[in-house]
């Protein structure tokens, strides 16, 4: 499968920007404060941490931080798919991730090649983003809303060596 991240080795990342990147996926601290806590528990600041969050999303090794929360249980969504000519996908890809409610996107071999998940408060609003992709992206979105919930634990161990 390809990437639309850029390629990245152990190399390209600072110590602090290893443990944000690993330490965190899991248990984000839920206060008023939760950069200046990160912050804390890794010797740092929280200036510092947050300048390095938007560094790793300027470079496009992540896409945002925040909650993820399961299907449904607050709000709607569905999972979408576009198809996307080769050459446009990276800038097709960029243009879904601007959106609030996507937190990720990925491409897969197959002739819808854009995968996305949307989440949005209500059915109305839903729809009225999918339409706005459209407009914007200027391809249709397939909508394949959820019929039966399994949750994926996302998150995963790197190994740095």
């Amino acid at each position: 499968m390809n990437s639309i991240v850029p390629e990245t080795t152990e190399s390209n990342f600072s110590e602090l920007e290893k443990h944000l990147l690993n330490d965190f996926q899991h248990d984000l601290p839920l206060t008023e404060n939760p950069f200046s806590d990160i912050a804390r528990k890794l010797g740092s600041d929280e200036e510092t941490v947050i300048n390095t969050l938007k560094s790793l999303k300027d470079r496009g090794v992540i896409s945002r931080v925040g909650p993820v929360f399961r299907a449904n249980r607050i709000g709607v969504s569905t999972l979408a798919a576009m198809a996307v000519p080769e050459a446009e996908l990276v800038q097709v890809a960029e243009k879904i991730s601007d959106y609030a409610e996507v937190n990720h996107n990925y491409e897969r071999l197959h002739h819808f090649n854009l995968w996305f998940v949307v989440t949005a408060r209500d059915d109305a609003h839903l729809e009225q983003v999918l339409l706005e992709m459209e407009k914007n992206c200027g391809y249709a979105v397939m909508s394949l809303p959820m019929l039966e919930d399994y949750f994926i634990d996302l998150g995963f161990d790197l190994k740095w060596t």
